[in-house]
């Protein structure tokens, strides 16, 4: 976790409010929202005494309800679901592909910021489609708010993969980028690709394999 969220976690934990924790890091209370928005909130001492109680008592009571019914609502989704077969696997991939994959290019590409896509991209090539480590390449696309030796170690660490995997990494220098828009992507993007490696399988073929997989797919939703 990046150090300035483990800030905001750690005195959220100590029951500091939205204000508060942006005064202090200068994250946005919208960012905020999203990280806590599951976290239970309980007000230290200090901010109730800054704040009128009884409004402030009513907005925590209103948090907590939604953490339960977030809570109680994933627990009922998670037994809808049941456990995920080999063949739930390859939709749930292929979906992810349609999405977020290259189709343009001969060349099999996932491209996300999210670190839970991230690894499933890499599972479904590997258990799917048969490839391994050695057929993956990574590259960073980031921003000059990145530390690129940070986002480096970070993505090391998710993907498993080594540091001969990874390619050129892209520094978005534009500026006309809003300033609102800084520190959204702690770790910037990353493009994983399918080299072949010596192996026709995994180059151009598997692309095409895909391609075929998905407009199968579409053509039979139609029916």
């Amino acid at each position: 976790m990046n150090k300035r969220k483990e800030k905001a976690f750690l005195l959220r934990k100590k029951g500091y409010s939205y204000n508060m924790i942006t005064d202090r890091l200068g994250i946005s209370k919208s960012t905020l929202s999203c990280w806590f928005k599951e976290i239970p909130f309980t007000p230290n001492k200090y901010v109730i005494g800054r704040i009128k109680k009884g409004p402030f008592k009513s907005g925590q009571i209103r948090h907590n309800q939604r953490v339960a019914d977030i809570a109680k609502i994933k627990k009922l989704a998670k037994n809808e679901l049941g456990t995920i077969t080999k063949r739930d696997l390859w939709m749930l991939g292929l979906g992810l592909y349609i999405g977020e994959g290259s189709k343009a290019y001969e060349t099999a590409q996932i491209i996300n910021s999210d670190p839970a896509i991230v690894k499933l991209a890499i599972k479904w090539f590997k258990d799917i489609c048969g490839i391994d480590n050695d057929h993956i390449t990574i590259a960073m696309h980031l921003y000059p708010d990145n530390n690129e030796k940070e986002c480096r170690d970070y993505w090391k660490k998710i993907t498993g993969l080594s540091k001969k995997q990874f390619r050129k990494t892209q520094i978005d220098r534009r500026l006309d980028k809003s300033s609102s828009k800084r520190r959204k992507l702690l770790y910037g993007t990353v493009l994983l690709s399918i080299i072949s490696n010596g192996d026709s399988n995994f180059g151009v073929n598997l692309h095409r394999r895909i391609m075929g997989w998905i407009e199968s797919s579409l053509v039979q939703a139609k029916k």
